[in-house]
């Protein structure tokens, strides 16, 4: 296993609840993630991200990309600063990286998605870099 994958993020293997809290964390770069009562909140945690991100196969870093690109295309701007941001603290991409994949994104997403990627990115490279 590479240091990015999935894998390696929980403590407790053995209990989805905890390895999907500890993945759940990693992959949108929270500090603390508290709990929430309900179904909804326990089958996203528990299937989500313990089984669909915990698996090994694809890296953190290979989902994150996935996951970019597939927000870029729908153009939820929220959701994809908030994978950027978390992408460049966590060390699964670098702040080179984040712009060549704008580079990349644009010509397939079109450019007025390209621009605001451009300006996020621009964006959580000055904050979190400065």
């Amino acid at each position: 296993m590479s240091e990015h994958e999935v894998g390696e993020v929980g403590q407790d293997l053995g209990d989805p609840r905890t390895r999907g809290m500890e993945i759940m964390k990693r992959v949108y770069g929270w500090e603390h993630v508290g709990d929430s009562p309900g179904d909804f909140f326990a089958m996203t945690v528990e299937h989500l991200f313990a089984q669909v991100w915990g698996r090994g196969v694809l890296s953190m870093r290979d989902r994150r990309l996935l996951l970019i690109g597939l927000l870029l295309g729908q153009g939820l701007d929220e959701a994809l600063a908030t994978q950027l941001d978390a992408a460049l603290r966590a060390g699964d991409l670098t702040a080179a990286e984040l712009r060549e994949m704008v580079v990349f994104l644009t010509h397939y997403a079109g450019w007025t998605r390209g621009a605001k990627l451009n300006d996020q990115v621009e964006e959580i490279i000055a904050r979190t870099l400065d």
